[in-house]
């Protein structure tokens, strides 16, 4: 419990005190009243911090879920970011050490604002469990995850024997000739053979890239009880038997990034070659 002698006084208490001012000899009542008026900008000034902090909060009154939501997710995405410091350290920083490690090292805030990787995570993508093609030596996740056709520089090349065994990309040399759609042209060519197949047309002038559309669709179901919201990807298995893998998501794009890590991490070679239909359970 307050005792009286630190409970804030009101404002009538205040100006009473004010008033007693006058009865003070003069060399006190001249740095006693400065200290007073003082006293009231900071009453003043915290008056107004609550005010605006009451105004701030007022769009939100009618959207609490909204707000839980989206706080909901930034606590997915750190926890998402501090397992993968973890698992393989910070990239770009000498603070994280190889592994093994015994002692989870320091985060400031400027570790938080300058980390592509969180950013990354914060938009909605998860890093891929299995390195992704290279453009000129680069990571090339633009070609994943982004336009679907890209001018490229392009070549096959045949085995020993003389088949169609591999292609070089953009100097990434891991391309591996699923098909010749049309002999020394067109082909299928899917990097390692994981992640999505993409179309690359040779020409003299300029090759081109384009990702295949997806081949499968899976459901995302979404299950609402007592207010709590759970996401769901329904996946066919090999005995016909439907599995239900849970989610960590809230919301639907959300989800279907999280479905598309699983499948990543799952079944890579039909990474990027599903689509997904969105299903609001009863």
């Amino acid at each position: 419990m307050m005792d009286d002698d630190d409970a804030p006084l009101d404002a009538e208490e205040l100006m009473l005190m004010g008033d007693r001012l006058e009865a003070l000899p003069p060399a006190d009542a001249e740095w006693v009243g400065r200290l007073f008026q003082e006293c009231l900008r900071a009453r003043m000034h915290e008056a107004q911090l609550l005010e605006n902090v009451t105004e701030a909060d007022t769009p939100f009154a009618d959207s609490g879920s909204e707000l839980d939501t989206r706080l909901a997710q930034v606590a997915l995405d750190a926890a998402e970011w501090l397992k993968t410091l973890w698992d393989v350290g910070y990239m770009g920083s000498a603070s994280f050490p190889a592994q093994p490690r015994t002692d989870f090292p320091h985060v400031d805030l400027e570790d938080v604002l300058k980390s592509s990787l969180f950013a990354r995570i914060r938009d909605g993508k998860r890093p891929l469990p299995f390195p992704p093609p290279t453009r000129n030596g680069l990571p090339w996740h633009d070609l994943v995850e982004g336009q679907e056709e890209h001018v490229v520089t392009a070549e096959v090349i045949k085995d020993d024997d003389g088949g169609l065994s591999k292609a070089i990309i953009e100097g990434c040399r891991d391309w591996l000739v699923v098909e010749e759609v049309t002999p020394g042209s067109a082909f299928v060519v899917q990097h390692r053979g994981k992640g999505p197949r993409y179309e690359l047309c040779l020409d003299p002038f300029f090759s081109t890239l384009k990702r295949e559309a997806p081949r499968w669709t899976r459901e995302i179901r979404l299950r609402e009880r007592a207010g709590v919201r759970s996401f769901m990807l329904c996946w066919p298995k090999a005995n016909g038997e439907l599995l239900d893998v849970p989610l960590r998501a809230a919301t639907w794009e959300r989800a279907e990034s999280e479905a598309a890590y699983w499948i990543a991490t799952s079944s890579p070679e039909m990474y990027g070659q599903v689509r997904f239909e969105r299903i609001e359970a009863d």
